[in-house]
């Protein structure tokens, strides 16, 4: 396995999380143009292999790095996923079929998150409108993990994570409508926690689906960066119907009621991972927490609905195409995987609203079973991380659909029932390569992972790929 990262002990960033760079900014250690450009050397020193920057915006970050704008993060460099609008910055959202123009202004997200102080170095890669959970692309190649170039970064946040992973940013913007931001945090040995539904704001696109499946978040990579990003965006927007995040600094205290699950919503784990799972609850009953494994409570036929929701949007972007991304339009040059999702929904068009109770009803699924236990672990992945070529998006839609549902069995059910999930590094393969736990929690619990999540830390800490 070949490894890539950008860590090194003399220039700004050196090895800090971003708590850490403000810590150093305030203290005078090192400078907001002198972070900016460290990282933009970073980012060029390491993308040749990972093929993770969509759009790069160096000289505008080293103009505001100048000037920076207020906030708790202000001068920590970041980069913002390639499907939510940054005025100045095209909005390719991974795909061939257009060519974007520069965004005239903000969307929702990127105001409430630059809000914050980050300052961004431009957009990342993902999967073509994000339906893969690799972003891979026909045209350029895939994204690739810096554990192992030979493997996927995981995916449609798979451009985020990996420049986070290594060390090239210490945090980056990621969204999850399956997955997303949990999956690329699982294969990189990353932090990555899907808030509950509607607890950062959205872009009018995410908020005008059907069942808002879509969360956005970040990639950090430590549990205190995480917190603080929630404890700041809530600072600048925050939903009234949902209890604050706060300022979570510390484990939580409560001795907790855990649920672990090792089989999949209709595929099982692997062997390897369901020891690696059982080991997680063995480590959650030694903090002395409650621990009881149970069977998958989600029906079988779940991820037939899902896949069936999630099909809609293809069917949607294809039909819409000129309208919504204008003129330069071209649906021949859409990947096989989001035609083939097209097709299934125009197939099963009459079948729709019925996925789409059933996606609703997930939410009376759930609080039947937080009466019961305040988390459930299971893994966030069925398998290790794919090899490169693995989901090629130009491969038959069924075989690319066969292979998704193999791996992915986990985080979608998150997305329908819009309960908080996080996944933490917390096991390796034997091929050395991360493989992430997953938290589950009820709407609103956001600050119970969290603290949950320092616990784990504490005790066995995240695993380091300049030390690997």
């Amino acid at each position: 396995m070949t490894r890539v990262h950008a860590f090194t002990g003399d220039d700004a960033l050196t090895d800090l999380d971003a708590t850490g760079l403000v810590a150093a900014l305030a203290a005078g250690e090192v400078s907001v143009p002198e972070v900016v450009e460290s990282a933009i050397a970073r980012t060029e020193q390491v993308d040749p292999a990972l093929g993770a920057v969509a759009h790069a915006a160096f000289d505008r970050a080293r103009g505001e790095a100048l000037h920076p704008r207020g906030g708790w993060f202000a001068g920590v460099p970041t980069f913002v996923k390639d499907n939510v609008d940054v005025a100045g910055m095209p909005t390719q959202h991974g795909a061939d079929a257009f060519t974007a123009s520069p965004a005239q202004a903000d969307g929702d997200f990127a105001r409430m998150y630059l809000a914050t102080g980050l300052i961004p170095l431009g957009k990342t890669q993902l999967s073509e409108f994000g339906f893969s959970g690799a972003a891979d692309h026909v045209r350029l190649g895939p994204v690739r993990s810096p554990w192992s170039t030979d493997h996927y970064a995981g995916a449609s946040s798979a451009g985020s994570a990996a420049l986070v992973a290594a060390g090239a940013v210490p945090i980056a913007h990621a969204n999850d409508g399956g997955g997303s931001i949990r999956i690329p945090a699982a294969v990189n040995g990353l932090v990555g926690l899907k808030p509950t539904r509607g607890r950062l704001a959205q872009d009018k696109m995410m908020r005008d689906m059907p069942v808002r499946i879509v969360s956005d978040g970040v990639l950090t990579r430590s549990v205190r960066d995480t917190a603080a990003f929630y404890r700041e965006a809530e600072k600048v927007w925050r939903n009234p119907l949902l209890a604050p995040v706060g300022d979570v600094t510390r484990p939580g205290k409560a001795r907790l009621r855990i649920a672990v699950v090792t089989t999949g919503i209709g595929r099982d784990p692997s062997p390897e991972v369901r020891e690696l799972t059982l080991r997680t609850a063995a480590l959650l009953e030694s903090l002395g927490h409650q621990v009881e494994e149970i069977d998958n409570p989600v029906p079988a036929s779940f991820p037939e609905h899902f896949v069936r929701f999630w099909s809609i949007l293809a069917l949607a972007i294809s039909r819409r195409g000129r309208k919504d991304f204008g003129p330069s339009w071209d649906p021949t040059k859409l990947d096989n995987l989001t035609l083939g999702l097209a097709r299934h929904a125009a197939r099963n068009l009459h079948k729709q609203p019925f996925s789409i109770a059933v996606l609703r009803s997930s939410q009376r699924m759930a609080a039947r079973h937080r009466a019961s236990y305040d988390i459930t672990l299971t893994p966030t992945l069925a398998t290790e991380t794919p090899r490169v070529g693995h989901l090629r998006p130009d491969q038959d839609y069924d075989e690319i659909m066969a292979r998704l549902m193999e791996w992915v069995a986990f985080t979608p059910l998150q997305n329908a029932t819009g309960e908080p999930a996080i996944s933490l590094p917390l096991a390796t393969t034997a091929g050395g390569l991360p493989q992430g736990m997953m938290l589950g929690a009820g709407a609103g619990r956001e600050a119970r992972l969290l603290g949950l999540s320092y616990e784990l830390e504490e005790a066995v800490g995240w695993p380091r790929i300049q030390g690997a």
